[in-house]
């Protein structure tokens, strides 16, 4: 039954949904991930990127850092090790794809997370998917904000928590030969220390964590790319060619590279699925399109960089051989090809950085699932304890089942998660227009910061409290609505 679901869901509609959302609001933002991706950088380098709030909300960096830090897990490195062995070197290709209009999508996702996020009585926020379809397209629709909940719950919290311990398990017994219940038990204790202490404790971890695993792990990729630099060409050729089924009897054909690539740059880079905006919805920031530039370069940083530095890792080596296919599969596949290039430790330094990747992943499921939780139930404390328990006892479990059991479910749960959010963002295009548009207008005007007026949005039900307004930043917003009425 998974598999039949898994065929309709991947072979068809999602891939349709994602080309779809990808492309068409990349034609209608005229290109805005490429737009402002220059931007991109001078949004973090700014001030106002690490500033928080008298709530002491997440600052954007923080924000970006915990959202990398829940894309890049064991999709970057066994996921797309499955997808080498499953579709050929072609799936990297569509994998790019993937990553290039997800970049857009995840632009728009954001974007409606942090404009229809809403204030807590505490003075915190709550927002994303669940709050964006409540809020953007009215009651009639709140069934299917409860639904995207439940399964938000189900895919990260639950599924998705288990594949991350599942993979780190195994890498540790096949580098280091420790039996996958001990290493289960000692990621679920760590994992127990942080999530006590809630999202605020959890972004200061990955704050520091994201930055070494990610900088580690693409510091020996650029080693193994200066050894075998000679040959990145012919591998280059080769991804392209396999993409379009030019290089005979690799992987499943055109149709499994097309498949595996998109799945597993799905998987990576969560764009559409709507975890990101869970994350991107509680930074602060002076407009939400600050969020949504921030959260595409996040997709571009998973999939176009560390994706790609581990596909290199597994195409330059030995131990895959395109004609044959690999002799071993998983995370295994890329210790294997590391350890070919570097020698043996290769096997222990993949095995760390995906402990690192694992946990930061583990921690920011544990977030998603408590924020599909508080749609529910807000603030129960008592709900929330009971399932940092589960969670807890998850990472055990994980460790010790089965891989295509956890890769079926997780599968399934992200394509109905996917399709969920899919639906919503199309239903909502145009207020994600309407907010992108009054960013370029203002940028148009002259204003170097663009302020988000929500008083101007009413009609599009955002949350007046959740958007604080200085009086000097009202006034600048004012005269920029007024030099550009044209984008409104």
């Amino acid at each position: 039954m998974l598999d039949l679901i898994n065929d309709l869901l991947w072979g068809k509609v999602l891939i349709a949904l994602l080309v779809a959302v990808g492309i068409g609001f990349t034609l209608a933002s005229r290109c805005v991930q490429f737009r402002y991706f220059g931007r991109m950088f001078r949004i973090l380098s700014a001030s106002q990127a690490f500033k928080r709030d008298q709530h002491g909300h997440l600052s954007s960096f923080q924000a970006l850092l915990l959202s990398v830090a829940g894309r890049v897990g064991g999709g970057n490195i066994a996921g797309v090790a499955v997808a080498i062995t499953l579709g050929g070197p072609g799936a990297v290709f569509w994998m790019w794809v993937v990553g290039l209009m997800g970049m857009a999508t995840s632009f728009l996702e954001c974007t409606l997370a942090q404009a229809y996020k809403t204030a807590e009585p505490d003075g915190t926020f709550r927002g994303g998917p669940a709050r964006y379809i409540a809020r953007g397209l009215g009651r009639r629709w709140n069934w299917l904000a409860g639904l995207y909940s439940v399964l938000l719950l189900a895919t990260f919290g639950f599924a998705f928590t288990a594949l991350q311990s599942y993979a780190v398990a195994t890498s540790f017994d096949d580098a280091f030969g420790i039996p996958a219940r001990y290493t289960g038990l000692g990621l679920a204790l760590l994992v127990g220390l942080i999530v006590f202490g809630g999202v605020k404790r959890i972004a200061r971890v990955t704050e520091v964590l994201v930055p070494v695993m990610a900088g580690g792990y693409l510091l020996i990729a650029l080693v193994v790319l200066g050894l075998n630099v000679t040959q990145l060409p012919d591998v280059i050729a080769l991804i392209v060619n396999s993409a379009f089924g030019l290089e005979p009897a690799i992987g499943g054909g055109i149709g499994a590279a097309i498949m595996m690539g998109v799945k597993r740059g799905l998987f990576s880079n969560e764009a559409g699925l709507g975890s990101a905006p869970n994350v991107a919805a509680v930074a602060y920031v002076p407009h939400p399109v600050n969020q949504g530039i921030v959260q595409a370069f996040s997709v571009f940083i998973d999939t176009m960089i560390i994706c790609s530095a581990t596909a290199f890792i597994i195409l330059l080596g030995g131990a895959y051989d395109p004609a044959a296919g690999a002799g071993v599969d998983g995370i295994a596949l890329t210790q294997a090809s590391l350890a070919d290039h570097v020698g043996e430790w290769g096997r222990s330094f993949v095995s760390i950085a995906l402990l690192l990747f694992g946990f930061s992943t583990i921690l920011y499921n544990y977030y998603l699932g408590e924020n599909s939780l508080d749609f529910f139930s807000s603030g129960n404390r008592t709900l929330f304890n009971a399932f940092r328990l589960a969670i807890i006892g998850l990472c055990t479990w994980g460790a010790m089942t089965d891989l295509g059991t956890v890769f079926a479910f997780a599968d399934t749960t992200m394509g109905l998660l996917a399709l969920a959010n899919l639906i919503a963002l199309i239903l909502l295009f145009k207020p994600g227009l309407r907010f992108m548009r009054d960013f370029d207008g203002q940028i148009r005007a002259g204003v170097k910061q663009p302020i988000f007026e929500a008083a101007r949005f009413d009609d599009l039900n955002v949350d007046p409290a959740a958007w604080e307004i200085e009086p000097e930043d009202l006034k600048r917003a004012q005269q920029a609505a007024a030099a550009a009425p044209a984008s409104q």
